[in-house]
């Protein structure tokens, strides 16, 4: 049973250190533990720091490419790598490497293949109200949408079987935390959550500069993940929508006939047949979407049949992978490492 702790980083080497240290290397039911950083194109000392701390391996971006890519480039490394489990946890030592045994064990345990930390979110001190709130009125509204239940869909602490891992296909650019929750939903993935406890905050977020900023991405991407996965039912609403108002204007103009004045109401009806119009082509356009999205649904079952059993590697070559280096003389491992790594040269 081998279990690769995956660490997406943006220049990360004050907190990066902590976050390695903090990684129990020995885990009841689990014989080798194995930490990988994913370089989300750093500019500091992130590789440097990330072997001087005792990672095992590194895979550098040559530019930053954003949380989500970096985590799929991370996943996609740990199945290179042979990872049976799999742990996301983030750079800024937001999350304890000792919950990582109780995160894991519904998954050991046959219970589930994704295991997301609960945060509590309701509970943590150094979150504002309004903050606190949204939160969980978020993972609400999104557990409905995805039909699961989950009280914190944004944590970024979570596990993954292989079998789990191999599903994942994550097209969003913003955040992987969302997208993931509807594909397991989408695919009857067992999911499951554990209560976690988080560290203080060491630094501001990167992902967003403010709570208005993050509900317009956070929202933005809902409904475009939403649609994507659900293309008939929105559809369906939003000509719902459109039809109600068609149907509100033929009854505003039948009002105005029953009582001999329609004749100066010919434009709500002339209006109506035009929302109903478009209300219908609405619904064609859902009926087309969900023919779609049955192929989507097959790609991605033959992808996930090629990546289980023809044992390819399935990273797309945008990131550079190597092991923990051995001293040079003269030079630190860690330094000489960093540079190859950046240079292309593992």
């Amino acid at each position: 049973m081998k279990l690769l702790v995956q660490i997406p980083c943006l220049n990360e080497e004050k907190t990066l250190a902590e976050v390695i240290h903090d990684i129990p290397r020995t885990i009841p039911g689990v014989d080798e533990v194995k930490v990988l950083v994913i370089d989300d194109g750093s500019t500091d000392r992130t590789v440097a720091t990330a072997y001087e701390a005792g990672a095992d391996y590194v895979v550098s971006r040559p530019r930053t490419e954003g949380l989500a890519k970096a985590f799929s480039l991370g996943i996609a490394t740990c199945l290179d790598l042979g990872a049976d489990v799999i742990v996301n946890t983030d750079g800024d030592h937001q999350y304890r490497g000792e919950d990582i045994p109780r995160l894991i064990a519904p998954i050991l345990e046959g219970r589930a293949d994704i295991a997301i930390g609960n945060r509590q979110v309701a509970r943590i001190p150094h979150f504002s109200p309004l903050k606190r709130r949204l939160q969980v009125i978020g993972s609400r509204v999104v557990s409905g949408l995805a039909h699961v239940s989950l009280p914190d869909v944004t944590s970024g602490f979570r596990a993954y079987s292989r079998d789990g891992a191999l599903r994942l296909n994550v097209f969003s650019r913003f955040s992987y935390t969302l997208e993931t929750i509807f594909l397991a939903g989408s695919q009857r993935i067992p999911i499951a959550h554990v209560p976690i406890v988080v560290n203080k905050p060491l630094r501001p977020s990167r992902l967003f500069s403010s709570i208005r900023g993050y509900l317009k991405k956070a929202t933005g991407t809902i409904l475009r993940i939403y649609t994507l996965y659900e293309p008939l039912k929105t559809f369906f609403y939003v000509g719902s929508v459109l039809a109600l108002i068609g149907v509100l204007g033929v009854g505003r103009f039948l009002y105005f006939y029953a009582i001999g004045q329609g004749g100066g109401h010919v434009q709500s009806l002339v209006l109506s047949g035009v929302f109903l119009t478009i209300a219908f082509q609405v619904w064609m356009l859902g009926i087309l979407a969900d023919l779609i999205s049955i192929n989507r649904r097959l790609s991605e079952e033959i992808l996930y049949r090629v990546r289980r059993g023809a044992g390819v590697p399935v990273t797309n070559g945008s990131g550079r992978l190597a092991p923990r280096p051995r001293a040079v003389a003269g030079k630190p491992a860690s330094d000489a490492l960093a540079q190859a790594a950046r240079s292309g040269r593992p």
